[in-house]
C-alpha cells in the first residue's frame, strides 16, 4: 500500500482505493489488495489491470464521466485475485486536492464472482459503514492528504481532541437525563397521563446516546469494540417492543411468544436495541394504521450447518428473535438488495438507505446471521439468529425493593450533573453518598473515612488527577474495596472479572442501581486488573 495517503480508509474491511485521472492507482487499503491481489500494490498500479473487459466503458472513459457528474452507487465489474471477474456495487466520488482530482472507488458489496470457485460477498457492517461515513466527511472537508503536513496533522489532532470533549460532556449530559428520566418512570403507575412522554424522553436520549458513542469511537485512534456481555435477549425485545406501544396507535395488534427458558446471548444492549427498534419501525411502516406485529424468541440447536437462500448458519446452538408483520411485503425485485448501503425505496431525504445495512453490521459484529422472508401476499418476517450457550438465563425482571442498599458509597466525577444523579438516585434507595468532583476531593474523604465507605464509583477520565490514578491510590491503601468506574468511551473489558466492575455511560437509575447491587454482593478479595 505505497504513497502515504491518510483518506480514513486503510482499516475498512472493504475494498477501497485512490486512483488519479491518469488512471494510476495512488493508494489501495489491505482489503482491496486481499481482493484483487498484488497488482493493486505494483509500480506503477493501473486501473485498467483491475477492470474488467466486459464493462461497456474503458477506465479513462469512467473517470471522465465521474468528473463531469458523480453516481452516489454504481454496478462495476472487477478483475478479483481469484482469476475471475466480480460484478460490485461501488460508491465512486472525485476529489481535488492541490489543484489535482482524484477518484475514490469503494467496493461496498459484491453480487456475484463469474469464474472463481464460488461466490463472493462484501457486505457493509455496522461499524464498516460508520468509518466509511467518518472518512468521506474527512474527504469533503479537506483532510484527505497524499503528504500530510505537520499543521495538517495538528489540525486533524485538534478536530479529534474536540470530538472526544464533545463526547465526553455530550455523554455526561445524557447520563443526567437519562438517570433522572429512568428514576421518574419507576416512581409513576403505568396509566399515569405523564408515563408515554417520560419514555420518548427516554427513547430520545437513548439515541442520542449512541449519536455520542459512535462520535466517541470515532474519536479515538484506536478504535474499540463495545463490551459484549451474557444476558437475556427477551430484555432487550421487550423495551425495544415498549417503546412503540404508544397512545393513538390502538389499531397495531401486538402479539408475543417469548421463550421463558432462553438460552444465554453475550451482546451489546444498546446495540442491539438499536437493530431492533430499526426492524420494527420498517413493520410498523409497512403494516400502516392498522395490523399486526408478532414478535418471538426460541431456542434453536444444530447439530449441522445449514445452508439455505435464507440464511447461513454454523452447527451450534443460537437464539432467534423473530419480527413478523402482515404488512404489504417486499417485492422479489427489491428484497435481494434489502441491505445494501444507500438503497432505499422510501422519500430520500429523510431515508439514506442505511436502516437495515446498520441491523446487519450489528448483528454479524454478534457473529450472528439475518435472514429476511416475504412470501407474495404475507407480509415479512425478519430473524436474527444469535450465537448462544446452552444455558438457562432467567429473564429477570428486578423489583425496586431489590435494589435498595444501606451502604456507604464514595461518588466521584467532575460533572456536577452526574454527581447530583448519583446523589439523588443512590441515597432515593438508601445508600448513604459521599460526592467528590475531583480526585484529590475524593482522597480528602477517603483518608478521613475510609473504614466507612464500602465502595467507591469513579469516571475514568477527569482533569488533573485521572480516575485510573485514583483508583491506584486507594489500591495502595485498601485493596479489597470495591471499585466501579465508568466512563463515556466505549472500552472492551480486559476480562469477564473486569467487565463486572464498570459502567458505561451514559446510564439509567436502573443501570446504576443494579450494578452497586451486583458489585456489593461479589466477594471482595481484591479486583483483577487493579
Amino acid at each position: 500500500m505505497k504513497h502515504d495517503i491518510g483518506f480514513g480508509l486503510d482499516n475498512a474491511p472493504w475494498p477501497a482505493f485512490v486512483v488519479d485521472s491518469l488512471g494510476n492507482v495512488r493508494h489501495a487499503n489491505e482489503a482491496a489488495v486481499n481482493t484483487f491481489g498484488a497488482v493493486m500494490e505494483s509500480e506503477p498500479a493501473l486501473l485498467s489491470s483491475i477492470w474488467s473487459p466486459e464493462m461497456d466503458l474503458t477506465p479513462e472513459q469512467f473517470l471522465a464521466k465521474t468528473e463531469r457528474s458523480s453516481s452516489p452507487m454504481t454496478q462495476l465489474r472487477f478483475r478479483v485475485k481469484s482469476g475471475g471477474t466480480a460484478r460490485c456495487n461501488s460508491y465512486v466520488c472525485s476529489l481535488h486536492h492541490d489543484g489535482q482530482r482524484f477518484f475514490l472507488f469503494q467496493v461496498m458489496r459484491d453480487a456475484s464472482v463469474l469464474g472463481g470457485e464460488g461466490d463472493t460477498v462484501y457486505d457493509s457492517t455496522e461499524a464498516a459503514q460508520r468509518k466509511f461515513e467518518s472518512g468521506d466527511t474527512f474527504l469533503r472537508t479537506g483532510a484527505f492528504s497524499f503528504e500530510a503536513t505537520a499543521a495538517q496533522r495538528q489540525k486533524l489532532e485538534c478536530a479529534l481532541q474536540l470530538a472526544r470533549t464533545v463526547s465526553l460532556d455530550f455523554n455526561n449530559a445524557l447520563t443526567s437525563i437519562l438517570g433522572h428520566t429512568s428514576l421518574v418512570l419507576s416512581k409513576v403507575e403505568p396509566n399515569h397521563p405523564w408515563r408515554h412522554s417520560l419514555m420518548e424522553v427516554e427513547r430520545a436520549a437513548q439515541k442520542a446516546a449512541e449519536i455520542a458513542q459512535d462520535l466517541a469511537a470515532f474519536s479515538r485512534q484506536d478504535k474499540e469494540a463495545p463490551a459484549q456481555t451474557p444476558g437475556n435477549l427477551n430484555t432487550v425485545l421487550s423495551r425495544a417492543v415498549e417503546s412503540f406501544q404508544k397512545p393513538g396507535s390502538p389499531s397495531i395488534i401486538w402479539t408475543y411468544h417469548l421463550e421463558k427458558r432462553l438460552f444465554t446471548v453475550n451482546f451489546d444492549e444498546a446495540k442491539m436495541q438499536q437493530a431492533f427498534v430499526k426492524i420494527l419501525e420498517n413493520a410498523v411502516e409497512a403494516i400502516g394504521p392498522e395490523g399486526r406485529i408478532t414478535v418471538r424468541s426460541h431456542n434453536q440447536s444444530l447439530d449441522e450447518p445449514v445452508k439455505s437462500p435464507a440464511v447461513q448458519l454454523a452447527a451450534g446452538h443460537y437464539v432467534c428473535a423473530e419480527f413478523a408483520d402482515n404488512g404489504c411485503g417486499i417485492s422479489p425485485e427489491v428484497l435481494p438488495r434489502i441491505f445494501e448501503p444507500f438503497f432505499t425505496t422510501k422519500p430520500n431525504p429523510p431515508h439514506r438507505g442505511l436502516g437495515l445495512a446498520w441491523v446487519y453490521g450489528i448483528v454479524t459484529n454478534h457473529g450472528g446471521s439475518l435472514a429476511v422472508t416475504s412470501p407474495p401476499g404475507q407480509g415479512t418476517t425478519v430473524r436474527v439468529f444469535l450465537p448462544a450457550q446452552k444455558k438457562i438465563v432467567r429473564d429477570h425482571t428486578t423489583r425496586l425493593e431489590d435494589l435498595r442498599g444501606h451502604q456507604t458509597v464514595l461518588f466521584v466525577d467532575d460533572d456536577e450533573t452526574v454527581l447530583t444523579l448519583g446523589q439523588v438516585v443512590l441515597s432515593s434507595f438508601g445508600y448513604k453518598v459521599l460526592v467528590a468532583n475531583s480526585a484529590a476531593r475524593a482522597l480528602e474523604l477517603f483518608s478521613v473515612g475510609a473504614s466507612q465507605i464500602d465502595l467507591v464509583i469513579t469516571d475514568l477520565v477527569m482533569p488533573g488527577m485521572s480516575g485510573r490514578e485514583l483508583i491506584d491510590h486507594i489500591r495502595w491503601v485498601a485493596p479489597a474495596l470495591p471499585i466501579l468506574s465508568t466512563s463515556g468511551y466505549l472500552r472492551p473489558p480486559s476480562d469477564e472479572t473486569e467487565d463486572e466492575y464498570y459502567l458505561r455511560k451514559p446510564f439509567t437509575s436502573h443501570d446504576l442501581l443494579r450494578k452497586v447491587k451486583h458489585v456489593l454482593s461479589l466477594p471482595q478479595t481484591g479486583q483483577a486488573g487493579r
